[in-house]
């Protein structure tokens, strides 16, 4: 919506999926700076004060993936363990807080982003497309011989069934017009190193985290979490360079044109 590619609703579609509602609170120069709007109507005000892109942040403890500071905003960013930066205007941040509303098959998530008054400089730890390309063919080879070593086949019938699932998946759309083929590459590659690495630490569609395949000793379960590390690490911040290439790619001729 920002860059003029896709119209406001589809946009805010995209963003809310199934949650209940998504709003904004903090916009800067409004009249109640509490106030909550839609945000549809949020990121038309972001446009106009001069945003022309988003980029994501996922952070966790020890590695402030995308985030700029100062700290105390990099901290409730790392409680949320994702914030939104903008490129262009102001510098903002937006972090999620989410509520849970309802229960049983009634249940909703809400959603409201706080924004806040960011550092202007460059994220932190964010590759180029070329490098997570790189870094991501090697992490691939790894995570299966890393699987191989853990014995994932011996972690049992849940385990055994995300991998033939995870061997049988098909490339989907995974982003918005407007990107290049390499980030929709890279982005597809991220994902399929991190559906490994959920299924070696039995973060898969049935497993309760405690599946650990060949490891049985705190020593074993150990080393299988340092070895998966590096992999998780490297698997998120290609998911920021693939989402963050629209902004952060040379100008094309399409948006060029657009302006």
């Amino acid at each position: 919506m920002i860059a003029g590619l896709v119209p406001p609703d589809d946009a805010a579609q995209k963003v809310t999926g199934r949650d209940g509602g998504h709003r904004l609170a903090g916009l800067p120069d409004e009249e109640e700076p509490e106030a909550l709007v839609t945000l549809t109507w949020g990121l038309g005000r972001l446009r106009a004060l001069g945003v022309r892109g988003l980029r994501i942040a996922l952070p966790v403890a020890g590695h402030p993936l995308g985030l700029t500071g100062p700290a105390g905003f990099n901290e409730l960013a790392l409680d949320a363990g994702e914030a939104v930066l903008t490129v262009g205007g102001p510098p903002l941040g937006l972090v999620p807080e989410v509520t849970e509303i309802g229960s049983g098959d009634e249940r909703s998530t809400a959603v409201v982003w706080r924004c806040l008054p960011v550092r202007e400089a460059p994220p932190a730890d964010v590759p180029s497309l070329s490098e997570a390309e790189r870094e991501l063919n090697e992490a691939l080879r790894d995570a299966t011989e890393v699987l191989t070593q853990l014995d994932v086949a011996g972690s049992g019938p849940g385990a055994q069934a995300a991998l033939d699932a995870y061997r049988t998946r098909r490339t989907r759309s995974v982003l918005a017009p407007g990107y290049p083929p390499r980030a929709v590459r890279v982005l597809e590659l991220a994902q399929r190193v991190g559906a490994l690495v959920d299924i070696a630490a039995g973060r898969h569609s049935g497993g309760e985290g405690m599946e650990h395949g060949g490891a049985v000793s705190a020593s074993q379960i150990a080393a299988r979490a340092g070895a998966l590390r590096p992999l998780e690490r490297t698997a998120r911040r290609a998911q920021v360079a693939a989402y963050n290439a629209f902004v952060d790619q040379p100008d094309t001729p399409e948006k060029a044109w657009r302006r």
